[in-house]
């Protein structure tokens, strides 16, 4: 497996302990971004190196580049239909791109514009953004808000079929650190820190 891996107690005492932050594995030119799947879709994009076959290009499909957040969500890999955990390498050009498109999914009143211009933009856009409550190993929520990305049109064509340089399958690796998850002494996730985008 190529991602450079860590304590989770090491990292946690970096880890900023509130706020919103993209806690994420990268480097300068790539960024690391986790979807769980069930087989068919994940063997098929092992083998091919992009997403076809039964995966869905008419619905939107959400990538997460916190691993704990993916962890939370997937079961630690045990949900149906969530058996298989990919990472999956991007250009942090590309993903930058899509944050600057990203539209939030829910609307605030700290938002400068009004709920109407909102609910155009979000028909509009293919990218969706969501702030969500983090979550540490045994699923207990923290005060970090972490962030998963909802592609969808263009936007998702884009990342399953064009953009992808490398897709992991991570799955060996949860079911050897989901053995872990309760004793956070012994824990290994893959190297986080918070990341900034360029633009």
């Amino acid at each position: 497996m190529n991602i450079e891996t860590e304590f989770y107690l090491k990292q946690l005492e970096n880890w900023p302990k509130t706020g919103q932050h993209i806690l994420a594995h990268y480097d300068d030119e790539t960024i690391m971004v986790y979807q769980a799947y069930r087989s068919s879709i994940g063997n098929f994009a092992l083998k091919k190196g992009y997403f076809g076959g039964d995966f869905k290009y008419t619905r939107m499909s959400w990538i997460k580049p916190n691993f704990l957040w993916m962890m939370y969500r997937s079961g630690w890999g045990t949900k149906a239909g969530q058996e298989m955990i990919l990472a999956i390498r991007l250009r942090r050009q590309f993903f930058d791109n899509l944050l600057s498109l990203a539209i939030p999914s829910s609307y605030s009143n700290r938002m400068k514009e009004t709920p109407a211009s909102w609910k155009e933009k979000i028909k509009r856009s293919s990218v969706r953004l969501q702030w969500d409550p983090d979550h540490n190993p045994i699923g207990e929520k923290v005060e970090r808000r972490a962030i998963q990305l909802g592609l969808r049109d263009n936007a998702l064509k884009s990342y399953g079929k064009k953009e992808v340089l490398e897709i992991i399958n991570m799955s060996d690796f949860v079911a050897e650190q989901r053995e872990n998850q309760k004793y956070f002494d012994k824990l290994v996730i893959p190297r986080e820190r918070v990341y900034l985008p360029d633009n």
